[in-house]
């Protein structure tokens, strides 16, 4: 019996924290810190870090390409940490995809982990231009 109730808590924590973890996917947190050196949009660059073996990452790539293509002042800029795991250090990447939405300036405001979401991309990317505005 006891048993049965230590596999039952074990399975109903897995499941939340399943949840939990999904929940989170391709949804932005505010975020900080500086990436100017990746900054080559007049208005924002969408920075996605990918791998080459990362199915969510080519469906975020076509995502990104395509609102930066919508816009005039919006660039995407894609990078494997694959081949640059400073980076992957440097900016925290536990995931990938993950898009930092970086202003003009390069200044991180915006981190997305997971699937981009194209709803959450232009909100973040209009938020950035009401800030600018």
């Amino acid at each position: 019996m006891t048993a049965l109730v230590v596999i039952g808590a074990l399975v109903a924590g897995t499941t939340l924290l399943g949840l939990l973890w999904r929940s989170r996917q391709g949804r932005a947190r505010r975020a900080s810190g500086r990436a100017a050196e990746f900054a080559s949009g007049s208005g924002a660059t969408l920075l996605q870090f990918s791998t080459e073996v990362c199915s969510p990452c080519r469906a975020t790539h076509t995502v990104l390409e395509r609102i930066a293509g919508e816009r005039d002042d919006v660039a995407h800029v894609e990078l494997d940490v694959t081949h640059r795991p400073d980076l992957a250090s440097r900016f925290n990447i536990l995931q990938t995809p993950t898009t930092l939405v970086l202003d003009r300036t390069g200044a991180i405001r915006a981190r997305i982990g997971g699937a981009a979401r194209p709803d959450v991309v232009r909100l973040e990317l209009d938020r950035i231009e009401g800030a600018a505005a």
